[in-house]
């Protein structure tokens, strides 16, 4: 009897084999899932120290970064944009007490509120925890003529010499930089790379990204994923 099963199992995974395979739907590359940005530890210690509503931010942050595989890339430019959109303009020195700091998205997301680097560069991070290529992000330092001051905005580029689409804490609606008409790019960086402009829609590459300070201390702390300890002003 067990000599008969075991034929049977044998012709069964043959005919598989031998006229299975070739019909057998090809196997799905899925994308991989994000990482775990915020640990419940961290959710329980933003909390403890900054309360409820700080750490459902946060929460929310990390269920948007999970949100990835299932949104398209343009899908995932929206629902960024307009989350941290939802939080307060304010300087630096309102915020901080001194003139250009750079927070984290933690620090941005614990206060509720930011300025024009702020907003992008909490976008910039997730996006890329979000699974979108450095490649097609660039943080660009402009000139806008609605502040008469300098600001900083969010853009992504579909391919490298396409027209790139501007993430703006100005505007809800994310519009192609031809239709941003009042940003005067003067240059852009990302982690990799920095551009000078040389006219509105042109760049040329410029010096090495590791001189810019600010710009990699901001990355360390963002790598760090502590949880700051801040003076919160009244």
């Amino acid at each position: 009897m067990y000599k008969h099963f075991k034929s049977v199992a044998l012709l069964i995974w043959l005919s598989l084999f031998l006229f299975g395979c070739s019909s057998q739907p090809k196997q799905v590359q899925l994308p991989p899932e994000p990482e775990t940005v915020v640990e419940e530890s961290t959710l329980e210690k933003v909390e403890r120290l900054y309360g409820q509503q700080a750490a459902a931010r946060v929460k929310y942050w990390q269920e948007l970064i999970d949100s990835a595989p299932r949104l398209e890339e343009r899908d995932k430019l929206s629902q960024v944009n307009q989350f941290f959109n939802g939080a307060r303009f304010l300087d630096d020195s309102e915020i901080w007490g001194e003139s250009n700091y750079w927070a984290t998205p933690m620090e941005f997301l614990i206060l509720d509120a930011g300025d024009c680097e702020d907003f992008a560069c909490a976008k910039y991070f997730t996006l890329l925890e979000m699974g979108v290529e450095i490649d097609k992000l660039r943080l660009i330092h402009c000139k806008a003529s609605s502040l008469d001051k300098a600001h900083m905005v969010l853009a992504y580029y579909l391919a490298p010499d396409a027209m790139p689409l501007i993430l703006d804490n100005l505007k809800d609606e994310i519009l192609a930089a031809d239709q941003r008409l009042d940003l005067t790019p003067v240059y852009s960086f990302n982690g990799k790379d920095l551009w000078l402009a040389k006219s509105r829609f042109q760049y040329e590459k410029a010096g090495d990204i590791k001189t810019q300070k600010r710009w990699q201390a901001l990355q360390e702390r963002v790598k760090s994923g502590e949880v700051p300890v801040l003076v919160i002003k009244e």
